[in-house]
């Protein structure tokens, strides 16, 4: 006998059919949540991929500038079994005489440092000197140091001719190197007529200093006159293409303002622009101030004058304890010059405490042992 569904039990069979539907859908989701680790897996194994590749190239890198390295050191001579190393740290007391206390205790002869600085008047030229630091102070000899002698740096000696040059060629150098480096800037003049002027300090930058040295000896002969001129179109290079990068960095705002009070171009640039750009300009001249006093040795190392001069002289005579003492006093002529250049700039941040002259001289022992503390 068939069985007929009973209508009551419908339920169960609509409850039977919608469970099993319901595993249906249910099964849906795994092949979805498979897809996704799948993916995170892949990812991965992406990055793990892209990390050896990385490392893989910066150790071949690694290896390229080793190679290229050891090519420089056999152009240079360095890996040479007859290079002079081993020579030269055998001759190292010729730089650095050694004298024995008691027979026994080997100290650093500094005494013949003092003494090849003092004749050689290094960092003091006494006949200079005496007319300004004597008893009783003369009116007629302090008028001679400042408007016949024109002593102030000519006291320092070979150290001042040093000093000199540098400040020359910064005090020359800086005005042309503030119309090349304003009118460079593409803010100020437009493409691509900026670019003469940009191209003519690249032009100076690519010549070294020393090189301009060569050329104005015949104008102006072997001597300060040529090394402070080529100081200052080193000048005119450098210093320029800072002022350049300081202008295309300024802010938009009072250049628009002071535009829409109908100033005219030259206003806009003097008031708008190179108003923002004042402290920066400074601290850079300073800095170039800096720069243009170790540029002063080096040219001098060709017959310029001042400290370079006298190092290559020394070396020529083999004095290497004289030459050693030279180099010392270019060590204290241009920490001194720095020290000077740093604590203007500092004067310029807003920030900065400011010192007097006498707090900042007579201060120093102390701020430099609060800095070592630090």
């Amino acid at each position: 006998m068939r069985r007929q569904p009973n209508p009551n039990r419908a339920d169960l069979y609509v409850t039977t059919d919608t469970t099993e539907s319901d595993k249906t859908r249910g099964s849906d989701p795994a092949p979805e949540v498979t897809n996704v680790s799948d993916r995170i897996v892949e990812q991965f194994e992406s990055i793990k991929r892209t990390r050896r590749r990385r490392a893989l190239g910066w150790t071949g890198l690694l290896g390229f500038i080793i190679f290229v390295t050891i090519q420089a050191f056999a152009a240079t001579e360095l890996l040479d079994p007859d290079a002079r190393i081993g020579t030269l740290l055998a001759s190292l007391n010729e730089f650095f005489p050694i004298t024995y206390y008691f027979d026994v205790i080997p100290f650093l002869d500094f005494g013949r440092y003092i003494s090849f600085i003092r004749d050689a008047n290094l960092l003091y030229d006494p006949e200079i000197g005496r007319l300004l630091f004597q008893l009783p102070p003369s009116a007629t000899d302090v008028y001679a140091f400042f408007f016949t002698e024109f002593g102030i740096f000519q006291i320092f000696g070979e150290a001042g001719i040093t000093l000199a040059m540098g400040f020359v060629g910064t005090v020359v150098g800086f005005p042309f190197a503030l119309v090349f480096g304003t009118l460079g800037s593409g803010r100020v003049t437009p493409f691509p007529f900026n670019f003469i002027f940009r191209g003519t300090m690249s032009f100076i930058r690519a010549v070294p200093a020393i090189v301009w040295t060569l050329i104005f000896i015949p104008f102006l002969g072997l001597g300060p006159a040529s090394a402070a001129l080529a100081i200052a179109f080193d000048t005119i290079g450098n210093l320029g293409r800072l002022f350049v990068d300081e202008l295309e960095e300024i802010e938009e705002g009072p250049v628009e303002a002071i535009r829409t009070t109908g100033a005219n171009k030259p206003q806009i640039v003097f008031f708008g622009m190179l108003s923002q750009v004042r402290t920066a300009f400074i601290g850079w001249t300073l800095y170039v101030l800096e720069i243009n006093v170790r540029i002063a040795v080096t040219v001098g190392v060709i017959g310029a004058g001042g400290l370079g001069f006298v190092v290559t002289a020394q070396q020529n005579l083999l004095q290497f304890t004289n030459m050693m003492a030279t180099l010392i006093s270019i060590f204290l002529l241009i920490i001194s010059v720095e020290l000077f250049s740093q604590r203007l700039r500092s004067r310029l941040r807003s920030d900065d405490v400011k010192m007097g002259l006498w707090e900042l001289i007579t201060g120093f022992p102390r701020r430099m042992a609060t800095s070592a503390l630090k």
